[in-house]
């Protein structure tokens, strides 16, 4: 039986390979798999190891609408941030309603009311995670950084990285310590 299940904490290319190498282990055919979804054909008596998959390798399974949209959104976004520099040529509004194809309105308060966050609050918070994975690479400067991040300068990035974490971009470059979150984890 050919079913579609959508999956929570799907964040990266990793977690695709991992997921559909664990399902290929218990005979799962994965017709496709994409983040926070899995198209597959099961077999009877699949169902049960196939969530048992999922939930075993920090995973869950989304069963409802507003969850399944909040988990679109930060898909949408994370997405949006793996490929810099970062260009946006619309409001995040118009961009996430014309991504989700759904009325920005009913996105942004089944986001806010589930995740206790709005998703421009969310969206800044990821964009900090990415200015942390920049800063360790250390391949740019803050400037440098501010530009791959769409910011208007380095002082907004600064006032926002400080506002957000505690403590200076210069502070947290000088830390020898990853103080990252992973992306799942960002409320």
């Amino acid at each position: 039986m050919e079913k579609t299940i959508y999956v929570k904490n799907m964040v990266c290319d990793r977690c695709i390979k991992v997921l559909r190498d664990e399902l290929q282990k218990i005979s799962v055919e994965v017709i496709q798999i994409k983040l926070g979804e899995i198209q597959v054909n099961l077999k009877k008596g699949q169902q049960d190891q196939l969530v048992k998959v999922v939930e075993d390798n920090g995973f869950s399974i989304i069963d409802s609408e507003p969850l399944r949209i909040v988990e679109q959104v930060k898909i949408t976004l994370v997405k949006l941030l793996d490929e810099l520099p970062l260009i946006l040529h619309e409001n995040l509004s118009v961009y996430l309603s014309k991504k989700l194809n759904q009325d920005y309105a009913k996105v942004s308060k089944v986001f806010s009311v589930t995740e206790k966050i709005t998703i421009e609050k969310y969206f800044i918070k990821l964009k900090i995670e990415k200015v942390k994975e920049l800063i360790q690479a250390n391949t740019q400067n803050f400037s440098e950084i501010s530009q791959l991040l769409d910011y208007s300068n380095a002082n907004h990035l600064s006032r926002q990285f400080k506002k957000e974490t505690g403590m200076s971009l210069s502070m947290y470059k000088s830390q020898q310590e990853n103080f990252r979150n992973s992306l799942d984890q960002i409320v």
